[in-house]
């Protein structure tokens, strides 16, 4: 059964495109792999009540910043800025273990098609770490950091998989995560979607000479669970 999802919030709009916050848990567009029958597309365009084009896509777990143009023009300058790797894309996410303060993960990947590895690279920053007094792995406690995530490249699944390969899966990974840490977080702390949020995109808006930063902020469920392991948005 399909869940019935409220309007989405609108983060920016004008005659050339609109940005919502995408919430975790739906695709945003049909795919072959997929049985969903309800997408942000569909949704989105019956809510404002417009045709709309995607210029770049979240996975079904992550929420944040999604972006579409309203018309084909804006698609396409759109899209040729995502292509170029024009656009700063930053995220958040809870991840397994203690990381360096600041490193680039550089490791090349294959596309969803399976083709050879390509260059790809994701840059992070440490903004908090703890050490969560419960054993949730093999060691009496479980260290747990919050990071900033620029990604430079947009291989499919790209941060899922570099921190992946790090051994720091982000909570919530199903397929690329710990599953411990995933039984955990949903068993005992009420949190069972993944842990990655879109916060912000810098980009030239496709038909005014002047640069747009779109953001937003996480959602209530992701602060309490903050709470809940004592996991700061920045150490002080």
């Amino acid at each position: 059964m399909q869940k019935d999802w409220p309007p989405f919030e609108i983060l920016t709009e004008d005659d050339d495109l609109i940005a919502i916050n995408k919430p975790s848990g739906i695709l945003v567009h049909r795919t072959t792999i997929s049985e969903d029958t309800t997408f942000v597309l569909q949704l989105l365009r019956d809510q404002i009540g417009q045709r709309i084009y995607p210029v770049h896509r979240l996975d079904r777990g992550t929420s944040g910043v999604l972006l579409f143009a309203k018309h084909e023009q804006a698609a396409s300058l759109l899209g040729e800025q995502f292509r170029h790797r024009e656009v700063q894309k930053t995220y958040l996410a809870v991840i397994r273990g203690y990381v360096e303060e600041r490193a680039t993960i550089d490791y090349p990947l294959t596309s969803s098609t399976g083709t050879k590895p390509l260059p790809s690279r994701t840059h992070y920053q440490r903004l908090s770490q703890i050490d969560y007094p419960v054993a949730i792995g093999r060691y009496p406690s479980s260290r747990l950091s919050f990071v900033n995530i620029q990604p430079e490249t947009g291989r499919w699944h790209q941060i899922r998989r570099h921190f992946s390969h790090i051994r720091h899966p982000i909570i919530g990974d199903k397929k690329h995560g710990d599953v411990k840490h995933n039984t955990y977080f949903r068993e005992v702390l009420g949190v069972g979607r993944l842990l990655l949020h879109a916060s912000e995109l810098r980009l030239r808006h496709p038909l005014r000479e002047e640069f747009i930063h779109i953001r937003t902020d996480l959602s209530p469920e992701w602060i309490d669970v903050m709470k809940q392991i004592d996991l700061r948005q920045r150490d002080l």
